[in-house]
């Protein structure tokens, strides 16, 4: 016996261990041995979370409920709001060690900084003491203005990826993306620099010492003031955590629920009956997980677009009108653009090792969304102050004009069967930066226009006009226009949709492009319901993909 105590109270015992309280709460009495066994942390840490879980309370509110079961009420409230206090204060404590991560580092960059910007003036003065004015001309101020420009983004650049360089490993994305945009810049500034030695020596001199100047000063600055924020948000640092409700003792237990139990007996016989039927169902459905595509196909899905029942409600009316609305536009906060939108990053980086600035839509088989991806995508990229081109290369049965409010002629089939020129079927949109090539009649040889000579010059063209084109394309199963297009672009994205498309269909899709040579970058799965409930879908490799008859 190594303590003797009173029930209902605290009992302390100081052992080699530490400080145990021991406590036992019962009303009867008890004149008992018992075996104390102290857990080791990880044994006590596997045992909370063996009964521990947690989960947000409703879709995208942000708020997360804990929940943790055990035989003892008290100690189950006292377990849950001790996580809830630590988890505030380590959210804290991270975000305030971030912080002075980054003042480090610029305490580091400041005086280093000061001191070049010092040296170039001293340089500079010297310079305008010795020659007193130097005559520079025009084109001289427009290349120092460049100059200027290249270098103060190339030393921020650099900044930045000094910066991200504590976070992140230069195999991250991230990394990548910035040491591309640098290797860019680089060379922008060697081509201007080339330029800047048929200066004579005496302007190039006193370009090259004002742009010194001019560059430390304006990144001296700048990392001045980020320093100066980055003190005043630490000096008030608080976390992006809040905690709406702690924990209070239950008052009824929550096991075992005899009347569920009984529910769930009577209703037992019934659910295995079914539950053939239904797994049947869920093989033969179509694609509900974009890990699926993942795993199966080696490729990443760069986004999931969930149904927008604004689009939805729209579409339905589509038959009646000739025009859409175009979602990015008329509702800009929906949760189906508010997806596309984040995969700006990702195709921006899938440019930056493209050969070509064309991007591709393509899909197995109709209606999978194509078209109005490629018109929420265009604008969203024309939204953030780009000039884009969206191409309609469906001949066949291609409806983008509608979009726009737009007649299908002039298009892309006069333009290249030569009945049209250029400046006739790019047409402007209602969307600034924004143009668009709709489809034109259909021809009765849409492949031949596309693997024609022609084509490939247009898209040439527009690659050195625009920052981005998009084409959307034909089904890829159903004719091989998508796949004679896919030749000239540098990213090429498939299109699935949810519960429709199946896994066979884009293992297809993908050999169609592999034995074409061409690269497939990766997927959308679009239309994704809120509802997990499947749906038969019976499907056939024969498609009937013809033109839409051609009104008067």
């Amino acid at each position: 016996v190594i303590l003797t105590g009173k029930t209902n109270q605290a009992n302390t015992l100081r052992t080699a261990d530490g400080l145990w309280n021991i406590s036992i709460y019962t009303q009867d009495q008890l004149n008992d041995v018992y075996l104390i066994q102290k857990q080791s942390l990880p044994s006590a840490v596997n045992n909370i979370l063996a009964n521990y879980s947690v989960a947000e309370k409703g879709k995208l509110t942000g708020i997360l409920g804990l929940n943790y079961q055990g035989t003892d009420k008290t100690h189950i409230t006292q377990v849950l709001n001790a996580i809830l206090v630590s988890y505030s204060q380590q959210n804290i404590e991270r975000r305030s060690a971030e912080t002075a991560q980054t003042l480090k580092f610029l305490d580091e960059q400041l005086p280093e900084l000061k001191q070049q910007l010092d040296v170039a003036e001293r340089e500079f003065n010297k310079f305008r003491q010795q020659y007193n004015t130097v005559d520079v001309t025009k084109e001289s101020e427009l290349f120092l203005t460049q100059s200027v420009t290249l270098e103060t983004q190339k030393a921020q650049l650099e900044q930045q990826v000094a910066e991200a360089g504590a976070k992140y490993t230069a195999e991250h994305p991230v990394m990548q993306q910035m040491n591309a945009q640098l290797g860019a810049i680089n060379k922008k500034i060697g081509e201007l620099n080339s330029t800047l030695k048929e200066l004579p020596d005496l302007q190039r001199r006193y370009l090259q010492l004002y742009r010194e100047v001019e560059v430390k000063q304006q990144l001296y600055t700048a990392l001045l003031n980020s320093y100066q924020q980055l003190r005043i948000a630490k000096a008030g640092e608080i976390g992006n955590v809040r905690i709406v409700d702690t924990a209070i003792e239950p008052v009824e237990p929550i096991k075992p629920k005899k009347l569920q139990v009984l529910i769930l007996s009577l209703f037992l016989g019934g659910f295995l009956g079914t539950l053939l039927a239904l797994l049947r169902n869920m093989m033969r459905s179509g694609i509900k997980d974009s890990t699926q595509i993942e795993n199966e196909l080696d490729l990443p899905v760069y986004a999931t677009v969930p149904r927008s029942p604004v689009q939805e409600s729209r579409i339905n009316i589509l038959k009646k009108k000739k025009n859409i609305p175009i979602l990015a536009v008329k509702n800009s906060d929906d949760i189906a653009i508010e997806s596309l939108r984040s995969m700006r990053t990702a195709i921006h980086f899938a440019l930056s090792s493209a050969r070509n600035n064309l991007i591709t839509i393509s899909g197995p088989a109709p209606e999978v969304g194509k078209s109005f991806i490629s018109t929420n995508l265009a604008t969203i990229l024309a939204q953030s102050d780009k000039r884009v081109l969206i191409i309609d290369a469906d001949l066949r049965r291609g409806y983008l004009h509608k979009y726009f409010n737009l007649d299908t002629q002039p298009g892309l089939t006069e333009l290249l069967n030569g009945q049209q020129s250029l400046d006739t079927v790019i047409r402007p949109t209602e969307v600034p930066g924004l143009s668009v090539i709709s489809r034109g009649k259909s021809p009765a040889n849409p492949s031949e226009l596309l693997s024609s000579n022609q084509f490939k010059n247009l898209l040439e063209q527009m690659s050195e006009k625009f920052d981005h084109v998009i084409i959307d394309t034909p089904p890829v199963l159903a004719v091989t226009d998508g796949i004679i297009i896919s030749q000239y672009t540098g990213v090429n994205l498939v299109i699935a949709r949810y519960a429709k498309t199946q896994m066979k269909e884009l293992e297809l899709t993908l050999n169609r492009f592999e034995q074409a040579g061409v690269k497939v970058n990766g997927f959308i799965l679009n239309d994704i319901q809120r509802s997990s409930a499947g749906y038969g879908y019976g499907y056939n490799y024969a498609y009937a993909y013809k033109a839409n008859k051609e009104s008067d």
